[in-house]
């Protein structure tokens, strides 16, 4: 006995990790597509369900979809009612795993086929072409899935031979509407626990099948499993921002709404399920008298777990038809239930996009960290405005402020380096692509050039420091020279922060940055030299001059920086 339950926790093992395999597979093969398409199918209510319904249909976990989502609405990439509709596509599209457990796993025993696909699989896995080895996980991950699912059925015990664990099974069914609740409950806590719906949904099918459970009480499992599926979403939005969490929510709120309204016509959603299945041909399973002696493969165990396959898709159909016209009602709930929480100007400069915790789906991490980056970009640029505010400052109190946000910028730079570095770091390598792997590379060179950048501001302050000791200042024509080079930097900045926001495809400004860079240069060389001259001529302004120059060659260093990073986009290597 106590083999057979460890068979069973094995088998259910098998199967979580053959479903992780698949969809990490599926997920690698789709790539930025995925990522590409989540962004862009979201223009109106039905293209968000579409895109929901598809994507998960496709990697096979509304997990991942709806981790994906929360991921992107915490990127900036989504907002909070495209993720909502994209949330309710997902549940529609989750139940394909129910009917494809329904039809191969129990109507066909694709277990046979299992180990000779996974031969086909370990030949892709050398092949030297990255896609064809990105498929042989997802078929590695299919043959385990469906020889875990095999053996998990083997090692159910026959309840026959154990009459008083049936006993105990029938005493919980036999309260009425009672147990359906008690149902309820243990499919929540068992897909909390699995973190997974449909392997939660495979046991009820298995139990289902061999007559463990009427169909009233498999019934009521697979609603228990709508709620349970949602903490997936919640622990990842938990070290999210504030649409992140109310994201989340969104998905909590829209499966218990569908829980409420499908416990309030519980029958009468059944019959409606019988209805729809004696319209397939089958009996009608709310009808069946379930006992341990329905034979497997028999009109009656097909029409059973066509049932709670069927039932899981209606149910999912039906909440998203009546909630879809309610998505601003569902904003405007989570957004009064999650209120958002003033920032000063020093949490302002955290991570806006990502955040501490697991990395949730690696292919998203790229996209967070590419918009996380564009905000460092961003954040970097308001240096330049404080270089220039400490440049005109008329009082030692007044430059003494610029000085200091001057460093406290180059402390946020460093420390926002660190933080994005830390999340690529975190990124596991083995569930990217290599296309993937090479844009994080690059990326760590473009946060170590906007860091630089803070280094020059705070260089800056410290020359301006020495001239203010040395009582020194610059001529209104120097000021308004260093301001003119100023400009150009800015306008630097303007070519690459539009270059890092390009969207893959769309054709990067590489000659407008390096007009930028170059004409950067050619200013800094004329008022080099013109500077010199003036020394020559006038020995008595040299510590001024020196001071002067230092700023203006920093400032050119500035520029490097900046093409450093447009050269890198260029690569295509973040988009």
């Amino acid at each position: 006995m106590i083999l057979q339950v460890l068979t069973l926790i094995g088998a259910l093992g098998m199967f979580l990790y053959g479903m992780n395999i698949m969809s990490s597979g599926l997920q690698k093969v789709a790539g930025d597509r995925m990522r590409n398409l989540l962004a862009a199918m979201t223009s109106n209510t039905f293209k968000r369900v579409m895109t929901g319904v598809g994507i998960t249909g496709v990697i096979q976990s509304s997990s991942a979809t709806t981790v994906m989502v929360v991921g992107f609405v915490n990127a900036g990439l989504l907002t909070l009612t495209q993720a909502i509709g994209v949330i309710m596509g997902a549940n529609i599209g989750t139940t394909v795993t129910a009917w494809l457990v329904s039809w191969l796993g129990f109507k066909m025993d694709i277990s046979v086929l299992a180990v000779p696909l996974m031969a086909i699989g370990f030949v892709m896995s050398i092949a030297k072409k990255e896609k064809y080895r990105n498929l042989s996980e997802f078929i590695i991950g299919f043959s385990l899935l469906f020889l875990g699912l095999a053996m998990m059925k083997d090692s159910v015990p026959d309840l026959r031979e154990m009459p008083e664990v049936l006993s105990f099974i029938t005493q919980w069914t036999g309260y009425g509407f009672g147990s359906v609740i008690i149902f309820l409950v243990f499919g929540t806590v068992l897909t909390l626990v699995l973190q997974s719906s449909s392997a939660t949904m495979a046991l009820t099918l298995i139990m289902l099948s061999m007559g463990w459970l009427p169909f009233e009480m498999a019934a009521a499992m697979v609603l228990g499993e709508n709620i349970g599926t949602t903490i997936t979403a919640n622990i990842a939005a938990a070290v999210g921002n504030t649409n992140a969490r109310r994201a989340a929510l969104a998905h909590t709120l829209f499966n218990i709404f569908g829980v409420i309204w499908a416990l309030l016509f519980f029958h009468l959603f059944l019959e409606f399920i019988g209805w729809i299945i004696t319209l397939m041909g089958y009996p009608n399973p709310t009808n069946i008298v379930y006992t341990t002696n329905i034979v497997s493969g028999s009109n009656e165990s097909t029409a059973a777990l066509y049932g709670i396959s069927m039932l899981h898709t209606m149910f999912n159909v039906i909440n998203t038809c009546i909630l879809v016209w309610c998505t601003p009602l569902i904003v405007k709930a989570v957004t009064f239930a999650i209120k958002s929480k003033p920032q000063s100007e020093e949490e302002g400069f955290k991570l806006k996009f990502i955040n501490a915790g697991p990395v949730g789906n690696a292919e998203l991490a790229i996209g967070q960290a590419k918009n996380e980056i564009i905000h460092f970009a961003q954040i970097s640029r308001n240096g330049l405005g404080y270089i220039k505010s400490a440049i005109h400052s008329q009082t030692d109190d007044e430059f003494e402020t610029y000085r200091k946000k001057l460093v406290k910028y180059e402390e946020i730079a460093d420390r926002i380096e660190y933080e994005i570095a830390s999340f690529l770091n975190s990124i596991p390598k083995e569930s990217i692509s290599d296309t993937t792997l090479t844009q994080t590379k690059t990326m760590y060179k473009i946060i170590n050039e906007l860091e630089s950048l803070g280094d020059s501001g705070e260089s800056i302050s410290r020359i301006l420091s020495r001239r203010n000791i040395h009582g020194k200042r610059f001529t209104d024509k120097n000021v308004e020279k260093i301001d003119a080079m100023i400009e150009l930097v800015d306008k630097a900045y303007d070519a690459m922060i539009e270059n890092l926001k390009k969207q893959p495809g769309e054709s990067i400004d590489l000659r407008h940055a390096v007009d930028c860079e170059i004409e950067i240069n050619n200013m800094r060389n004329t008022l080099r030299e013109e500077e010199i001259l003036k020394i020559e001529q006038n020995s008595s302004s040299y510590q001024s001059s020196v001071y002067y120059i230092d700023i203006i060659t920093e400032l050119e260093h500035m520029g490097d920086y900046i093409i450093n990073v447009s050269e890198a986009v260029n690569n295509k290597a973040i988009s």
